[in-house]
């Protein structure tokens, strides 16, 4: 069956209250769901500015994706110049929304750009207190736990994923791979988490390239679609939900038009659990086209 699930990152502020809103009524006029992870502490993207020193590749991206046009100026000076405004926490009831509407809503994480410059630095109890703060705010504003968590920016550490099995995730998706599967964890024995990892590349990683026009993204990400295989697509609010919501609805559209059948990644982990065990594989720090840094990318079966 020809499946695919759309993975919805909400990193910042005004990806969330302006980008959220417009993504619901899109995949509402369409009669889509999809899968969203709200970053549920603080704003401080102004701190990324750091990689500009850090980040072989990270102007580069930047420049390529028009980040001033496409984040704004209040997010880019948010935690810095300007005071951090919260994200999840701040507005519940459009997590609430979410639910409402038939779609799935787990976390991303506390402070998104703490965790993506800092993790392999942070100590056990710092992970812990990111993910248990997550959580419970995550909770206060829906009433439940969420199913679902997703690393900030695809990284994950065996440590990161030790604490996270801890906590009452259903499943996870911190890796860019090909298929579920279980992380070989620090003692060798399988980490309790289904991972459902992203498959394709990512709107940021494709805009602004050489000769990707948006014709080209589409046809791009259409043929990296396997009919018989695990297909995640990953979003971010801040970008399809805003200046590039009409191609994003382009890309719908299409695949739609082919006969792609939409589901939620925690339906895909629910699959999985429910099936033959998945693979135990490695986890492997990786990089990949147009994403400056490393991210966790699923390796080879043990």
């Amino acid at each position: 069956m020809r499946r695919l699930s759309i993975r919805v990152d909400v990193d910042t502020h005004t990806g969330l209250r302006d980008g959220v809103p417009r993504l619901l009524d899109l995949l509402l006029r369409l009669g889509l769901r999809a899968s969203f992870f709200v970053t549920m502490g603080p704003d401080n993207s102004g701190r990324a500015v750091r990689r500009l020193l850090t980040r072989k590749g990270f102007a580069r991206k930047m420049a390529r994706t028009n980040a001033l046009r496409t984040y704004g100026l209040r997010t880019i000076l948010s935690g810095t110049l300007l005071p951090s405004r919260p994200v999840g926490h701040g507005f519940p009831h459009l997590l609430r929304r979410i639910e409402a509407e038939g779609h799935e809503c787990g976390v991303h994480g506390w402070d998104h750009v703490l965790w993506h410059d800092r993790l392999e630095d942070l100590s056990e109890e710092a992970i812990a207190a990111e993910l248990g703060r997550a959580v419970a705010a995550f909770r206060e504003a829906t009433g439940h736990d969420p199913a679902g968590t997703v690393a900030p920016a695809w990284r994950a550490t065996l440590l990161s994923l030790a604490v996270q099995d801890r906590l009452p995730f259903a499943y996870a998706s911190d890796a860019r791979g090909i298929s579920p599967f279980r992380v070989a964890g620090l003692s060798g024995a399988p980490c309790r988490l289904v991972q459902v990892p992203a498959t394709l590349p990512t709107l940021d990683e494709l805009i602004g390239a050489p000769g990707m026009s948006d014709e080209r993204v589409v046809e791009t990400l259409t043929r990296g679609l396997r009919p018989e295989g695990l297909n995640v697509f990953t979003i971010h609010a801040e970008v399809e939900g805003r200046h590039h919501a009409a191609l994003f609805e382009a890309i719908l559209r299409r695949w739609l038009a082919e006969g792609w059948i939409f589901e939620t990644l925690a339906e895909v982990a629910g699959r999985a659990a429910a099936g033959p065990p998945p693979p135990v594989c490695v986890l492997e720090p990786g990089e990949l086209p147009g994403r400056p840094g490393w991210v966790s990318v699923q390796g080879p079966a043990l």
